[in-house]
C-alpha cells in the first residue's frame, strides 16, 4: 500500500481526527526509547534510522557508511532485524545460502558489501557480531530501539517529502514527533536533488546538523538512453526509481508500482514478462527488488543500482573519525 496523501498535506480534517491515536502511538514510542540500553558493545555503534515510516534511503546510506569505514581500515558489521524474513536469528547472512524469504531483502542486498547479521533481539545479535570480529557496528533502522547504546545516530529523510504533515501514525507518517526524535539524533541526512535539499533546510530551524546527499545511478556499461523498458519496484517510493530511469534516458512504456517488500511471485513475474514482450520492452527493477526475484527470472531482469553521492563527504567522515577515536580511548 502507498501512504495516504493527507500525510503530506499541512492541513487535513482526517489527520486532525486521527491525532488522538497519533498521541497514543507517540507516547508508546516515548516509553520505549526511554528505557536504558541493554547492551553497550566495546565497539562503536552507528545507527542509521528515520522518523518516518517507509523508504527514506536507509539502505544506500548503510552501504555508503560501510564502504567509508572499510576505507578507514575498520571491520564493520551490519545489524538488521531482517524485516520480511522468517529467521529469528541471530544469524549471519550468507548470500549463496539464504534467500530474501529467510532474512529479508535489504539484509541480503547489504551482505554483498559487509558481514550482515539478522536477529529480532538486537542486543543478542550485536554480541554475536562482536564475537565474530566486528570492530564497528552499523545498526540498520534501529533508531527507536533502545537495545543498544548508540555512539552516532543519523536520521535519514527524503528531502522531497520531509517529515510530512508533522503528525504521528496514523495521523501522519511519523514514528514519533520530530522534536522528540531529534533530541536523540546527532545528524540529519536529507536525500534528494539540490532544490529539494534547499527547501528542506529552509523549512525548519533544525537542532542538529543537516547533511545532504543524492542517489546517483552506477554507470556499469549499460546504455539507458532510448532503452524501452517495463519497470517495476517494490520500495517505499517506486516513483523515485521510475524518475531515475527517465532521467537516464530510458523510455518507460510501463511502470508497475508494487508494495514495499512485496513478494515477486512466479505468477506476477510471468504477467510482467508477457506484458514486456508485447511492448517490446526490457524488464528492469531496483537492486532491492532483484534479490527477491525467482531464480528463473534473474537473467531476464536488468537492475539499475544507485549509490549515495554526498554533498560534503568530509562532514560524515569527521563524525565517524570522532566516534572511532573516542572508542580507541
Amino acid at each position: 500500500m502507498q501512504p495516504p496523501g493527507f500525510w503530506f498535506r499541512p492541513r487535513s480534517v482526517l489527520a486532525s481526527l486521527l491525532s488522538p491515536l497519533g498521541a497514543v502511538y507517540a507516547a508508546a514510542t516515548a516509553r520505549r526509547v526511554a528505557q536504558p540500553a541493554r547492551y553497550a558493545p566495546d565497539v562503536p555503534v552507528i545507527c542509521v534510522g528515520n522518523l518516518n515510516i517507509g523508504g527514506t534511503g536507509k539502505t544506500p546510506t548503510v552501504i555508503a557508511l560501510v564502504q567509508m569505514l572499510q576505507g578507514m581500515g575498520v571491520a564493520v558489521h551490519v545489524l538488521s532485524r531482517g524485516y520480511g524474513g522468517r529467521l529469528k536469528g541471530p544469524v549471519q547472512v550468507i548470500e549463496r545460502s539464504h534467500s530474501a524469504d529467510d532474512v529479508g531483502d535489504e539484509p541480503l542486498l547489504m551482505a554483498a558489501f559487509a558481514p550482515v547479521w539478522v536477529g529480532r533481539d538486537r542486543a543478542v545479535t550485536a554480541r554475536a557480531a562482536v564475537a565474530a570480529g566486528a570492530e564497528a557496528l552499523i545498526l540498520d533502522d534501529g533508531f527507536q530501539d533502545p537495545a543498544l547504546r548508540k555512539d552516532l545516530s543519523l536520521v535519514v529523510v527524503d528531502a522531497a517529502l520531509g517529515f510530512g504533515n508533522g503528525r504521528v501514525l496514523p495521523a501522519g507518517p511519523l514514528r514519533e514527533p520530530v522534536a522528540a526524535g531529534l533530541r536523540r539524533a546527532d545528524m540529519i541526512l536529507a536525500i534528494g536533488a539540490p532544490p529539494q535539499i534547499g527547501a528542506f533546510r529552509e523549512s525548519t530551524a533544525y537542532t542538529v546538523p543537516v547533511l545532504a546527499a543524492a542517489l546517483k545511478p552506477l554507470q556499469m556499461g549499460l546504455s539507458w538512453p532510448g532503452q524501452r523498458v517495463l519497470a517495476f519496484a517494490g520500495i517505499g517510493r517506486p516513483e523515485k526509481f521510475f524518475a531515475t530511469l527517465r532521467a537516464e534516458g530510458a523510455v518507460l512504456l510501463r511502470a508497475e508500482a508494487l508494495s514495499d517488500h512485496q513478494p515477486l511471485s512466479e505468477a506476477l513475474m510471468k504477467r510482467l514478462e508477457i506484458e514486456a514482450k508485447a511492448l517490446g520492452a526490457q524488464m528492469v527493477t531496483t537492486e532491492k527488488d532483484a534479490v527477491r526475484l525467482p531464480r528463473s527470472f534473474r537473467q531476464k531482469v536488468m537492475t539499475l543500482p544507485v549509490r549515495l553521492d554526498w554533498e560534503d563527504e568530509n562532514a560524515i567522515r569527521a563524525a565517524l573519525g570522532k566516534v572511532l577515536a573516542s572508542d580507541a580511548r
